[in-house]
């Protein structure tokens, strides 16, 4: 018998499937390390001598277009959280799409326990942070604890190795995508102001000629990537979150497999994408957002009602909603624990869940016009993220030291 390893026409249909999937928690467990260090570098960078600079940097105007009705002039800072983030959530709309049409959410039976686990994560931690926040002004950062980093809670999982069962690395990128997916409609409907409708109305013209391009046979990526330019424009001027466009377009991208190619478009999309969001976007949205000024009043700060709202609906509400309402799921026969995974396991995974960072950063963007509100919520992310990532690597380290399949 040959000890050589097949190739990878003639591998193992398991180890074909599941090839794309260890590609991709390799790049997450990477980019989550690059994250840690660049948030690290702009928390060391604020709050050096440098720290004006910095601030300075992310208040430089940039201005594209021409004339007041063409033109958008704004700072650094928002460019790179209404302009580049629109590529992350292009990839984000990319990955919803994928495990609606053939992965963890393509049947109601498998998309039951992480749906279930993902509504417990984010209903949870949004009443304990009302909670804490009742008639406040700070009530409407009431969305920052619902979030769940994939790239900081995968990178976690893949530190951990063997101790982490594959079935918990599945469920938490279910449960993230849908968690992704319900932070989007929460920025849509919760964190818009104003609506000029007659320029969202734009935009979504331009998301239908994307649809009909897309649906008449059309592959050009030049094309579906101009109408998403009109339509990040029009979104944006509308008064609606730009970074929506992304999301939409997504669901543009068609996804049927072609007659010359191996995979569908919003595969290869994904493949293009995944290095340039996990390598450079989220890395400078994290240099850009966590400058948070550590000064003599910072753990003053975190006993504030919106840090502590953040800390313990990150902290505490995650795992207690994501394990509460996958508990009543699983009870009601709606759904039922994946083989590999125990309810330990889930727990871990609550745990994990707890590390917010870049989406909770994005929604504290959003919420507060503050500046001092904004610096105490982002305190509050921070530590909450860090906590909840320490306690979900001791737990599952400590607690699933010999992990076995859970039996039938």
């Amino acid at each position: 018998m040959s000890s050589t390893s097949p190739a990878p026409g003639n591998a193992p249909p398991l180890e074909r499937i599941l090839r794309p999937f260890a590609a991709f928690l390799k790049l997450q467990a990477s980019s989550g390390i690059l994250l840690m260090l660049c948030a690290a570098t702009a928390l060391i960078w604020a709050n050096s001598g440098f720290g004006t600079a910095y601030h300075a940097l992310l208040s430089t105007k940039l201005t594209v277009g021409y004339g007041s009705s063409l033109e958008i002039s704004k700072p650094l800072l928002l460019w790179i959280n209404d302009g580049l983030m629109a590529v992350f959530f292009l990839l984000v709309g990319l990955e919803i799409k994928r495990e609606l049409v053939t992965g963890e959410l393509n049947s109601l039976k498998k998309a039951a326990l992480p749906a279930a686990a993902a509504l417990g994560g984010m209903t949870v931690p949004a009443l304990i942070y009302a909670a804490f926040n009742r008639g406040l002004p700070t009530l409407p950062g009431w969305g920052i604890p619902m979030a769940t980093d994939i790239a900081f809670s995968l990178g976690v999982l893949a530190i951990l190795g063997k101790r982490a069962p594959l079935a918990l690395k599945i469920f938490l990128t279910a449960v993230a995508i849908v968690d992704d997916l319900g932070a989007v409609a929460v920025i849509a409907v919760f964190y818009t102001d104003t609506i000029h409708w007659l320029l969202l109305m734009g935009s979504l013209g331009a998301w239908l000629l994307s649809l009909a391009f897309g649906r008449a046979g059309g592959r050009h990526p030049a094309v579906f990537i101009l109408l998403g330019v009109v339509m990040w424009v029009c979104m944006l001027k509308s008064g609606v979150h730009a970074t929506i466009a992304g999301v939409l377009l997504a669901f543009a991208i068609p996804g049927r497999m072609l007659a010359t190619e191996g995979d569908p478009a919003t595969e290869r999309w994904e493949h293009a994408l995944h290095p340039w969001v996990s390598f450079l976007i989220m890395p400078v949205f994290a240099l850009a957002n966590a400058g948070v000024l550590i000064g003599g009043d910072f753990m003053a700060s975190l006993a504030s009602p919106e840090a502590l709202g953040i800390i313990t609906g990150l902290v505490l509400g995650k795992p207690v909603g994501i394990f509460l309402f996958s508990w009543l799921a699983v009870r009601a026969g709606l759904a039922a624990l994946p083989r590999g995974m125990g309810w330990v396991g889930l727990l871990g995974v609550g745990c994990l869940a707890g590390i917010g960072f870049t989406m909770s950063l994005f929604i504290a963007e959003l919420a507060f016009r503050d500046p001092a509100h904004l610096n105490t919520a982002k305190a509050g992310i921070l530590a909450a993220s860090a906590v909840a990532g320490v306690v979900g690597y001791s737990f599952i380290r400590v607690v699933l030291r010999n992990p076995a399949p859970r039996p039938d």
